[in-house]
């Protein structure tokens, strides 16, 4: 799992989206993290202690004093035990004190003694919020190192509409995912292309193809995690926008042609997950087409050949294509390897169970220019999209 090994420590204050944070706790839970919670004396007035017990399998701290525990520095020990802090909510006056040092609390003084990153999330009403006070010390915080995650704006609980609200679930857990990874990519610009390509044949109608961008969706959202500045390049999914990431949309084979190329010069590492329609309508009807009797035929002409093109150009970039096959998926992914001179390819067979459009695995087989062939078992697609980043890693070093 994502987090298997990792300890989690979370810190809830005393604000009312003290509540939403059970579910943050289980679903830590459930990507395999160790999670432990210190809860404000005011947070346990809007959630129980009992509530993060049952769900992280922890005694809750919240008394510094408490004597009902094995006999250690408790706020010491988990300050050393965390991999990473997620203080949520935090209320203007944690933050005000997490910035000045104060440790008052079990919370804060656990804060100030850890070592691991640090991340916050303010979540309060908007006054308090973008009071000058509370701003001056949310900038004192990201000044020692604290990463703050930005608040959502909409209605609030005393009814006021504007930004102070705590983010989704998924926001914190990438977060924290973040905070968590290897860093292993940075300083690398990682180019990823994914979904489909619609090419116009009216205004109403076009073609296109059943790629819904989850597999090259899955690879940028790895490579920023580890540290990778990201452009993701996407044809039109239904996918929700990845944090952490340059997002470029285009429709066209053509737009994601110039897409890539504009930007192929800063890239080092580009993954061309996108499935690109080798062919368009040579002309497109400026005026819906009307039905008529008997068949229609289209005239098509070939697009625009991306790593045809840039696979003979590259200088330090490394390029790594995707082949879907229906039959002899090796052998036509070694031609489409060696005549597009790229640096390994990643195969599937449309065929195979698990490797279709829309699912979420993957059943792949790298290929490279040394003849190396090595087919990983079926696995998620970001099981996947780590696989052929740690490939990429271990094929740039050589």
């Amino acid at each position: 799992m994502e987090l298997q090994g990792k300890c989690v420590l979370l810190g809830v204050t005393g604000g009312i989206a003290a509540y939403k944070m059970a579910g943050v706790a289980s679903a830590l839970k459930k990507r395999g993290a160790d999670v432990e919670v210190i809860m404000t004396r005011n947070a346990t007035q809007f959630i129980t202690p009992l509530t993060f017990e049952t769900l992280t399998g922890h005694k809750c701290m919240v008394d510094t004093f408490d004597r009902d525990f094995k006999f250690e520095v408790t706020h010491i020990e988990l300050a050393k035990k965390a991999d990473v802090i997620l203080v949520a909510p935090a209320t203007a006056n944690v933050i005000a004190k997490m910035a000045h040092g104060i440790a008052d609390d079990m919370l804060t003084t656990t804060v100030l003694a850890a070592r691991c990153p640090k991340l916050v999330s303010p979540a309060m009403n908007t006054g308090m919020l973008e009071n000058p006070i509370t701003q001056d010390n949310i900038r004192t915080l990201e000044k020692y190192g604290f990463t703050v995650i930005p608040s959502e704006s909409g209605q609030l609980a005393c009814h006021d509409v504007g930004k102070g609200r705590l983010p989704a679930d998924e926001v914190l857990l990438d977060y924290i995912s973040r905070a968590l990874a290897p860093k292993d990519l940075a300083g690398l610009h990682v180019t990823v292309t994914a979904g489909p390509t619609q090419e116009a044949i009216d205004p109403v109608r076009c073609l296109t193809n059943h790629s819904t961008g989850k597999m090259g969706y899955a690879v940028a959202r790895a490579a920023a995690l580890r540290g990778a500045e990201v452009t993701l390049i996407h044809g039109p999914t239904a996918l929700q926008p990845l944090r952490f990431v340059r997002d470029v949309p285009v429709t066209s084979a053509q737009e994601m042609f110039e897409a890539v190329t504009g930007c192929f010069a800063q890239t080092d590492v580009l993954v061309m997950a996108a499935a690109v329609a080798d062919y368009r309508p040579a002309t497109v009807a400026a005026d819906k087409v009307k039905k008529s009797e008997g068949e229609m035929s289209i005239p098509l002409t070939r697009t625009a050949d991306i790593l045809g093109t840039i696979g003979p150009a590259k200088t330090h970039q490394f390029l790594c294509g995707f082949s879907m096959e229906t039959r002899d998926m090796v052998a036509h992914s070694a031609d489409k390897l060696r005549r597009k001179n790229l640096d390994m390819i990643v195969a599937n067979n449309l065929k195979d169970p698990g490797a279709g459009f829309g699912v979420d695995t993957n059943l792949v087989t790298f290929l490279t220019p040394d003849g190396a062939v090595r087919q990983l078992p079926l696995m998620s697609k970001d099981a996947v999209a780590g696989a052929i980043l740690d490939e990429i890693l271990a094929r740039k070093g050589k």
